[in-house]
């Protein structure tokens, strides 16, 4: 297709789409970033983060992602699977349990990465040069079956929801290295994946290993920042580094799960009696999935259900960003949380799902939604 030119307040963003399995315009929209270090975000139609979206058609990307990645016959285990936080969170999750669900193989293992500190032994730590909270943290798993798959794993499956430069996959690559010794494959898996076939080849070649990459949407994208643009002031949006063990009680990823994850596997608060037929489930920050599976299990029940979650990223309202709520963290950073293209008017009810203890979902929030908190256990 011919380019686009996306003119921004930060600059203008051009992207040209070579492949894709759905149209653009149902893919992703665009939007500017308060971050100096980049100026533009594609925004994701199909993730469930920054703009509510259906449980089905979240499913739909993660199985079509997932038979990608069924598809590549050379892929030898173990095979573990990481999603990158927070926005990949819930995206990788489900990568991961679609694949196991469509190969029907026990060698998969899920693991997230993290940005909060709690009293367990780190695998190993990496950068998102780009992001706005650019530390990431893997831990060793807890279960001594699943430290012997990542010990013993031959191929690794990396699930973010966007690809630009590459950069981070080959950070993350180059640290898992010290761990994975056994480590034959690598696999990219994005959304929408706009390295090019220059850059693409790039992070390639910096990967010493086979690397093959899986996508919904490959284009290529350029950005020329706005001359003599002035800078807007980032809000603060890296924790306090603290431990989080009084604020995070169970493992919903980060000391690594297998299996599919279902709703049966988790415990929460009870629901309102009276929900209405218009529901909002918000998942918060990088307590993603399970609150998606408790929207799909709604959505299958009859409710007319959207999903998404919060999150720290700051943004800029305009095009796909219509609106966007300021609230404080729930993990005990003191740091601004953001939901966006969210109002109450829509919605006959809105739950907001957590991981952390009942009272630490900001007044603000549950104000300005009329929510109800749903907290989660295992």
């Amino acid at each position: 297709m011919n380019q686009i030119n996306v003119p921004l307040p930060t600059g203008t963003l051009s992207v040209r789409v070579d492949n894709t399995e759905l149209p653009l315009d149902e893919i992703c929209g665009f939007a500017a970033r308060r971050n100096p270090k980049r100026g533009f975000l594609f925004v994701s139609k199909v993730l469930g983060k920054h703009i509510p979206v259906s449980p089905a058609k979240i499913r739909d990307i993660h199985t079509r992602l997932a038979q990608r990645v069924c598809d590549i016959s050379s892929l030898p285990g173990p095979v573990v699977v990481i999603g990158m936080a927070e926005t990949a969170i819930a995206l990788g999750h489900g990568v991961h349990d679609e694949f196991v669900r469509q190969s029907g193989r026990d060698d998969v293992m899920f693991l997230h990465s993290t940005r909060y500190r709690v009293n367990e032994p780190i695998a190993i730590e990496f950068l998102e040069e780009h992001s706005h909270a650019a530390d990431h943290i893997i831990y060793q798993p807890r279960d001594p079956r699943h430290a012997k798959m990542l010990l013993e794993a031959r191929s690794l499956v990396l699930v973010d929801d966007e690809a630009s430069t590459g950069k981070t996959f080959v950070n993350l690559v180059r640290e898992m290295r010290k761990i994975m010794p056994n480590l034959e494959q690598i696999v990219t898996v994005v959304i929408t994946d706009w390295r090019g076939p220059q850059r693409t080849a790039q992070t390639h070649a910096q990967i010493p290993l086979p690397c093959q990459s899986v996508a919904v949407l490959e284009g290529e994208y350029q950005f020329e920042a706005a001359p003599n643009l002035v800078a807007v002031e980032m809000p603060k949006v890296t924790g306090n580094g603290g431990h989080k063990d009084n604020v995070i009680r169970a493992n919903f990823g980060r000391l690594s799960l297998s299996g599919q994850l279902t709703m049966s596997d988790l415990l929460h608060t009870p629901l309102p009696d009276k929900l209405g037929k218009r529901l909002l489930v918000l998942g918060t920050g990088e307590f993603a999935y399970p609150p998606l599976l408790l929207a799909e299990q709604l959505e299958r029940a009859g409710y007319d259900v959207r999903y998404q979650s919060t999150t720290r990223s700051p943004i800029m309202t305009g095009l796909a960003i219509e609106c966007a709520m300021t609230f404080e963290d729930n993990y005990g950073d003191g740091i601004p949380n953001f939901v966006y293209n969210v109002s109450r008017e829509p919605y006959d009810g809105v739950l907001v799902c957590h991981e952390t203890p009942s009272n630490s979902i900001h007044y603000d929030l549950r104000a300005a939604l009329r929510a109800h908190c749903v907290e989660f256990s295992r």
